[in-house]
């Protein structure tokens, strides 16, 4: 039987995270890497994937890989994938973290190349990693799907709607997923509540001190937040966790 330590191990195990650059997606891949991972980190911007990765294999001394990709782009998708198994020949582990949320004025003021690209880069771009990732996966070693996701899409309202649709929709692939490319491949949702990223920068400051003090925590989530429950869904501690479901809100939506 493993050792606590050895479950949470993530020595020789290579790690791709979309948005990988900033946020929650920059916190995850350091987690990752200081649990002893290779990572990818996946963003539009190279030059902030750069950044990334020299800082985290500074801080970790592991490698880590920067990509440009946009991915909502079908074939930027493909080109990542490539990427990756020509540089190590494995993943075994996809985080789909990547998201987007562009705030409007109102319903009728969405327009289609808003809503289009809402549901690209939150719903298809995962669709298509996790179908191209996970059949390798399922045809080599395993391993573990971990797509992020949002609280907001199990109680939506008008002022993200497009933004908790295409997040639903996430939520839909990865049970599909679980049970897709089973038993090698697992497949779990993580679902946060605000968190200070760039999502929320947006927001006014009243709204941001409004949703820390209606939070049982009395804050809203900060990115480190979400590191050990990813290192944990990444590693053999999870071994048997599979279609789960995982809120990590401060106890915000407790009552679902």
């Amino acid at each position: 039987m493993k050792t606590p330590g050895e479950l949470f191990d993530l020595s020789g195990k290579v790690a791709v995270v979309t948005g990988g650059s900033r946020g929650i997606g920059r916190a995850v891949a350091e987690g990752f890497a200081a649990a002893g991972a290779e990572v990818v980190i996946a963003s539009r911007k190279l030059a902030s994937c750069e950044t990334a990765a020299t800082e985290i294999t500074a801080a970790t001394g592991r490698r880590a890989l920067p990509v440009g990709c946009h991915v909502g782009r079908w074939d930027d998708c493909d080109r990542l994938v490539d990427t990756v198994y020509d540089a190590f020949g494995r993943c075994d582990v996809l985080v789909n973290n990547a998201g987007m949320s562009p705030l409007y004025d109102d319903l009728r003021s969405v327009s289609e190349e808003l809503y289009d690209k809402v549901h690209a880069v939150n719903a298809r771009g995962p669709f298509r990693l996790s179908a191209l990732i996970g059949s390798r996966m399922a045809e080599g070693a395993g391993g573990s799907i971990i797509n992020v996701s949002t609280a907001g899409a199990l109680r939506p309202d008008a002022g993200d709607l497009p933004y908790a649709m295409a997040k639903a929709g996430l939520n839909a692939l990865t049970l599909a997923l679980a049970g897709a490319f089973a038993p090698k491949v697992r497949a779990n949702l993580v679902l946060p509540g605000a968190f200070d990223t760039d999502i929320t920068k947006a927001w006014r400051p009243e709204m941001k001190t409004r949703a820390g003090e209606i939070n049982p925590m009395q804050r809203i989530g900060r990115p480190e937040d979400m590191v050990g429950v990813c290192v944990f869904l990444a590693s053999d501690a999870a071994s048997y966790i599979n279609g789960a479901q995982l809120l990590v809100d401060g106890g915000l939506f407790r009552t679902l």
